[in-house]
């Protein structure tokens, strides 16, 4: 019986190779394609199965005089089992090839290429892929690469991922919940940011965890102080909230259709007219103003024209929609929840300035913005979705990719969902956009869901990288193999049993598809996702009314700060703690990373929005406005992002 770590047959090497040290696994016995079919030898690394010398996801190689082919082995099976523990029984393993290793003039290989030259035939001795030749074949650019965890087969070896392959194409982070998708985003965008601080990076989270994972790097956008004004709503956007999906909303749609022109007309024409002395209310009408051009107005002129139109309107069924449309947008200028977008007093032209601070221009060593959904009215998340999608795909456009972004879009299948009758189309058409041409214009792509099934295959066929973590449904295993080749496929068989961390990798972003196991992050930097414990927590009662009337409180008044509360329940106490005055903020990831930014046109936009009080506790009575009017953003200190506004507009 030949050695099981030493070919000894001079007659099987290269003339220009070495001894192989590898072990040595079996031969092979069948070809067809780009697969083939081993015998294994029976010797004790194949038997034992304390060795793990043959498993699936193993890389194993054939040697010839110009390269060393390496295959990943997809299936085993034991054709005439035995029924004696003891007694060697005949085994295949099926094997796909995947690529070579180029030899050098000193006849060992070089660096990893894909695809096959030369392939091998029956009976070519088939050995193990040694630490080596791994390193080899998963090895990235030191410049271009990050290290996010470690090959299965040989934790020795870093699994890396190239950032310019997986952003340029788009990625996807796919897995039940509890599987540690979210340390999983966590993980890589700090891997990326420590390589590139200076990136552009939009995070979308729905569950308000992140903030932890990025102190003292992040801008962080809350419902409490997010600018994101309504004018900045194109048609479709403007028409999901004021109109919805009543009934006979037609005619509802072309009023709006007719008067949004006009009102931004009217904007216009005051703004000059207050520079160049009087000028005619319309006279900017002639310049072919859009319904969908970014250009300030007032909802007091929408307001304004409706009024005039209801004032000439004789017949009781033609007010209907005039009315409608009024009290509309009275409810949504004096409600607290979308203060974000209608509670401005004033109207200011700060399209430049809401730019910066999503996307981070100029960085101001804040490389990546993370927008906290979780507090806004689930009515308006998808519209708010669809508004961040359109400007980073069209800044992408009208600033011809010089500044590349990244948006990271949480629990994905909310937004783009495979059913054409759910979700709000506009945000799947945004989104899309950015999946099919964002490559061109330096916009980037991160889908993360735990429901493959559910997302819109479109968008998530787009996705050229996939970390696809434990996933049980069957539905969404057979989504990925759908579109993934037969070397990958057969590793997502490991799918439903894999461990927390752990993930089959796959696309241009990674050298080869395999099973990883990603680092662990230090307790500081883990999102906040951990799950309660209902025996721990009711395990114990409550010491008095305090705690509910913070959570009523914080009901009331539509906010929500985990940081800043009052109260929290925490493992293993006996009762309610006050929470402590906050540690100071995680140092910045490197030394080039520069203080938060304080400054300018942030922050002004940092500051809260206007807050407002209920008058009577418990009653119904109309919010009150407790700050004066909304003070004037200073100039913009990037002229580069007004001038790129100006393209937008006509």
């Amino acid at each position: 019986m030949p050695s099981a770590t030493i070919n000894t047959n001079l007659n099987d090497l290269p003339p220009t190779h070495a001894f192989s040290t590898s072990e040595r696994m079996g031969r092979i016995v069948a070809v067809t394609g780009s697969r083939a079919v081993i015998l294994l030898d029976a010797h004790e690394l194949v038997y034992d199965v304390s060795k793990r010398g043959a498993e699936i996801g193993t890389l194993l190689k054939v040697e010839s005089k110009s390269s060393i082919t390496l295959a990943l082995i997809s299936a085993l099976s034991s054709p005439m089992p035995s029924n004696n523990a003891g007694e060697k029984e005949l085994r295949i393993v099926e094997v796909e090839f995947i690529g070579e290793l180029p030899r050098g003039p000193d006849g060992f290989g070089t660096s990893f290429r894909r695809g096959v030259s030369s392939y091998p035939s029956l009976g070519d001795t088939v050995f193990k892929a040694d630490r080596s030749e791994l390193a080899l074949a998963y090895a990235c650019d030191a410049e271009t690469a990050v290290r996010v965890g470690y090959i299965q087969q040989d934790p020795s070896i870093p699994a890396m991922v190239k950032i310019d392959e997986m952003l340029g194409k788009h990625f996807a982070i796919l897995g039940t919940t509890g599987t540690g998708k979210s340390c999983t985003v966590a993980l890589i965008l700090r891997r990326i940011l420590e390589k590139n601080p200076q990136a552009h990076i939009l995070l979308l989270d729905v569950h308000r965890e992140y903030s932890q994972s990025f102190k003292g790097i992040s801008e962080i956008i809350t419902p409490d102080n997010m600018a994101l004004p309504f004018w900045l709503l194109n048609f479709d956007e403007a028409v999901e909230i004021l109109v919805g999906s009543q009934i006979s909303r037609e005619t509802d749609i072309e009023i709006l259709r007719e008067i949004i022109p006009i009102a931004k007309a009217r904007y216009m024409g005051n703004q000059r007219r207050d520079k160049n002395g009087n000028r005619p209310r319309d006279a900017l009408v002639e310049n072919n103003i859009g319904v969908d051009t970014p250009i300030p107005y007032r909802t007091s002129d929408i307001i304004g024209v409706l009024e005039e139109y209801i004032g000439k309107l004789d017949l009781r069924g033609e007010l209907a929609p005039y009315k409608r449309l009024k009290a509309k947008l009275e409810a949504l200028s004096r409600d607290p929840r979308y203060a974000f977008m209608f509670g401005g007093l004033t109207v200011q032209d700060n399209m430049a300035q809401v730019l910066a601070r999503l996307f981070r221009i100029p960085v101001n060593g804040k490389p990546i913005a993370i927008l906290e959904l979780g507090g806004l009215p689930s009515e308006i998340v998808n519209v708010t979705v669809s508004v961040l999608a359109r400007l980073a795909f069209d800044f992408g456009v009208w600033s011809a990719g010089r500044v590349p972004i990244t948006f990271v879009c949480e629990e994905a299948h909310r937004y783009v969902p495979s059913d054409k009758t759910a979700g709000f189309e506009p945000t799947k058409r945004a989104i899309s956009r950015i999946a099919k041409e964002g490559r061109k214009y330096g916009v980037s792509l991160c889908i993360v869901s735990q429901r493959p099934a559910e997302l819109d295959p479109t968008i998530l066929s787009q996705c050229n990288t996939v970390f696809s973590m434990r996933l049980t449904n069957e539905r969404d295993q057979q989504i990925l193999r759908a579109g993934i080749s037969d070397a990958a496929a057969s590793l997502l068989d490991f799918m439903p049993t894999m461990g927390a961390g752990e993930a089959v990798t796959f696309g241009e972003g990674v050298a080869l598809p395999t099973r990883i196991k990603f680092d662990l992050l230090p307790a500081h930097e883990l999102p906040r996702s951990n799950t309660s414990s209902f025996t721990k927590n009711w395990a114990r009662d409550l010491p008095d009314d305090a705690f509910l009337l913070e959570v009523v409180n914080r009901w009331r008044a539509q906010t929500y700060n985990p940081d800043s509360a009052d109260y929290v329940i925490e493992e293993g106490l006996a009762a309610l703690t006050p929470v402590p005055a906050l540690a100071p903020a995680v140092p910045a990831i490197n030394n080039s990373v520069a203080p938060a930014f304080q400054s300018g046109t942030a922050a002004a936009l940092a500051a809260p929005r206007p807050s407002f009080r209920r008058e009577g506790f418990g009653t119904s009575a109309p919010p009150v406005a407790t700050r004066p009017a909304e003070i004037t953003p200073p100039e913009s200190n990037t002229p580069s992002l007004a001038n790129l506004i100006k393209q937008f507009r006509p």
